[in-house]
């Protein structure tokens, strides 16, 4: 009886940190993403709120069950865009309710800007998924478990929902983030600079 106490344990603490938990992602790993779009740390918090910020940018987790995830539930036809750049992620058509506190969908659109990659963090081994145009951390994806067995896919896409921006059917998409991003601009510049023109800044 008293090995199955630390067993229950461990299993609810598995359960519990599922999708969730901050963490910074392995040098290794961001090296492996190369985003169209990059911007400063200090750009991308002029453009995001706190927490969209501390999702999107350093792989955080927003509280289950809380106020974007009851929106979410009652959101109906649409397309899901990443908060960030405005990359199409998934569809109404692919969202489920899974019951486990967070946006669920069983595969990304057909737009096909979900990247995946393999997440040691915290003692586990998860699929942790991105915005493939920006690098954005959305959250993970779980196979052979009891809550998407009944999926198309066989697969959960647990996402944050600050990482996405609903629109609903019908309604406008979100203006892509362009690609002149400070990256690019500051590469112009050591260009120009290395020919010996000068830069006009406006």
């Amino acid at each position: 009886m008293k090995t199955r106490f630390p067993l229950l344990l461990v299993l609810v603490t598995l359960a519990t940190t599922a999708c969730a938990e901050d963490k910074k992602p392995a040098a290794s790993d961001k090296s492996m993403i190369k985003p169209e779009v990059t911007l400063s740390e200090q750009e991308w918090k002029k453009r995001l709120t706190e927490e969209q910020y501390r999702v999107t940018r350093t792989a955080g987790t927003e509280p289950s069950f809380g106020k974007v995830y009851e929106e979410f539930e009652k959101q109906g036809e649409g397309t899901y865009f990443c908060i960030c750049c405005g990359a199409e992620l998934f569809t109404s058509k692919e969202k489920f309710h899974s019951g486990c506190g967070w946006p669920s969908f069983y595969d990304a659109s057909t737009a096909k800007n979900v990247l995946e990659r393999t997440d040691t963090s915290h003692g586990m081994v998860r699929i942790e998924t991105l915005c493939k145009r920006c690098g954005a951390h959305l959250g993970h994806v779980f196979e052979g478990e009891s809550i998407s067995a009944s999926t198309p896919t066989k697969r959960r896409f647990c996402i944050n929902g600050v990482a996405l921006n609903y629109v609903p059917k019908g309604g406008t998409a979100p203006k892509l983030l362009e690609l002149g991003t400070s990256a690019v601009e500051k590469k112009k510049e050591e260009v120009a600079k290395e020919a010996g023109v000068e830069v006009k800044k406006p």
